[in-house]
């Protein structure tokens, strides 16, 4: 079953079960995918879905810090949930250790040997990851690896 599919899905259900909050993060989440489609004008493919719902994630993340940082608790646990079901129709996140054996790997491969080298790093970790680590995370474990 495709993303989308299972998307269409869970609406359906949240619809009969009431869940309202998980229903409009869902419509969404279709919208964000529909317009993405107009843009590119083809369907977009489970690996382009991918990518949409993780720069909602992202979109979402960065609202939160921001809420939190204006002390705006209720509004931040609000898109908590909303980031947490929006993961749910992305792959499986690395762990910390799975995402520095890659980083490790693709170091080697490459060469690399200090942070002036660091976006050749991040260009050749990132189709590795895609979709399954945070883009700071990898920078910042990039970093980490490449100044130790």
């Amino acid at each position: 079953m495709s993303i989308k599919e299972k998307l269409n899905e869970d609406l359906k259900r949240a619809l009969k079960e009431g869940k309202k909050e998980r229903l409009s993060v869902i419509r969404m989440a279709k919208a964000a995918i529909i317009n993405e489609e107009k843009a590119r004008i083809h369907e977009l493919s489970d690996d382009e879905v991918v990518e949409v719902l993780s720069r909602e994630v992202k979109k979402r993340k960065d609202a939160k810090e921001e809420y939190e940082r204006l002390g705006r608790g209720d509004k931040a646990e609000e898109l908590q949930r909303e980031i947490e079901v929006l993961q749910e129709y992305l792959p499986q996140q690395l762990s910390e250790e799975e995402l520095e054996k890659i980083i490790k790997e693709t170091i080697e491969e490459i060469g690399a040997k200090d942070l002036k080298d660091l976006g050749m790093v991040m260009k050749a970790v990132l189709p590795k990851v895609k979709g399954r680590a945070d883009g700071k995370a990898v920078n910042a474990l990039v970093k980490k690896l490449l100044q130790g």
